[in-house]
């Protein structure tokens, strides 16, 4: 029962509007784009999970690094060249601190160990040309950092947009961990209430907290994360060049601005309405999409590293520009996690807790039939 449990406030751990892991603030949600810096980035951070996570752009351009040699490499790619021509620095989602842009079209992530690996095992793999070039981990300021690829290096002004991939964005072991100590949060019910006043039980309401494994299944109902296996996080579209002024679906100016409001995204239609503001019913770039993840999907299908890990917290990063050029990566391994063998997943069956299933591949079926329905109707 919850009312025999003492009620706890961690307001440094998590935020209804954040999951990279790292900490942060809700007061520091909004966004700012840069204009000096040499790299741009759309940080892969989800906005429902473990920690408190911080949608902003950093207040200061990222000084040039200070590099170590890297501890260990990974193979080469076709984009670790110099850019050329430097580029605005923009983070649409996640930490601020957590991403410094590198010299020569390199970005810096904070290092996480189970990152590391999954980038390492990715280069080795059949998803290889849909990951970032991993290269090693370097350090800067004492701290150590997983170097890749930054995505957007050979892209003009582009237009960024991240989609968090699956049914869940928490691991089968978080809720076992919650269970384990169950504390009823304050600072939990106070997300919930601000999200949804009539979301809180009886009981709730009346003690003002909420138990954790509760909290992490009733956010997952706001988006589209369950009914679609997929949600958009957040997304900047190209700037608009006419005199005229053009407002997206939620009244916002689709001007380039970044625009994280999608948490109560949840229908078919609200989505598809999202996408069409993002890729401007331009069928060029609709197809280069499609094309780009019909083929990401036939890899996954077939892929080791995918059939033998539980990806959960994984985005894909969508980018293109005005000359029609289009890219889509997975991003963000954080919170990907390695099997017990012989275990596999399908990434399609329906998650029931103990399968491990994250519904990754069912998302990408339904996000590959909203574009196409789109480029329909275009």
């Amino acid at each position: 029962m919850i009312s025999g449990l003492s009620v706890g406030s961690h307001p440094d751990e998590e935020s209804i509007c954040s999951d990279s892991g790292f900490g942060g603030s809700p007061a520091s949600l909004l966004l700012r784009k840069l204009s000096n810096a040499s790299s741009s980035v759309l940080s892969p951070a989800s906005s429902f999970e473990e920690n408190e996570d911080d949608r902003g752009c950093p207040d200061e351009v990222p000084r040039s690094v200070t590099w170590k040699k890297p501890r260990s490499t990974g193979t080469s790619s076709p984009l670790s060249v110099p850019p050329k021509k430097p580029q605005p620095w923009v983070q649409v989602v996640g930490h601020a601190g957590s991403f410094h842009a590198g010299d020569y079209g390199m970005l810096l992530k904070r290092y996480t160990e189970g990152e590391q690996k999954c980038l390492q095992r990715l280069m080795e793999d059949s998803l290889r040309p849909f990951v970032p070039g991993y290269h090693g981990v370097v350090q800067r300021a004492e701290q150590d950092y997983n170097m890749m690829d930054d995505l957007l290096t050979h892209f003009n002004s582009p237009a960024i947009m991240d989609c968090k991939m699956g049914t869940r964005t928490y691991l089968e072991e978080e809720l076992a961990k919650a269970r384990e100590r169950p504390q009823p949060r304050q600072d939990m019910y106070e997300k919930m209430v601000d999200v949804d006043p009539e979301a809180p039980t009886t009981e709730e309401r009346a003690l003002q907290a909420v138990l954790k494994t509760r909290y992490m299944q009733w956010r997952e109902t706001l988006s589209s994360t369950t009914t679609l296996g997929f949600r958009i996080e957040g997304l900047k579209a190209q700037t608009r060049t006419h005199r005229h002024t053009n407002t997206d679906s939620l009244g916002k100016k689709a001007d380039g601005v970044c625009n994280t409001d999608f948490k109560r995204t949840k229908s078919r239609e609200e989505v598809m309405q999202a996408l069409q503001d993002f890729v401007g019913c331009n069928t060029l770039i609709l197809k280069g999409y499609l094309r780009r993840m019909k083929d990401l999907r036939l890899v996954l299908e077939t892929s080791i590293f995918f059939r033998t890990h539980e990806v959960v917290g994984s985005s894909l990063l969508f980018v293109h520009d005005s000359t029609g050029k289009t890219g889509v990566w997975m991003i963000d391994f954080g919170r990907t996690v390695s099997l017990p063998p012989p275990l596999t997943l399908d990434h399609r069956t329906p998650w029931i807790e103990g399968n491990r299933e994250d519904g990754y591949l069912w998302g990408l079926d339904n996000l590959i039939d909203v574009l196409t329905d789109m480029l329909h109707l275009t």
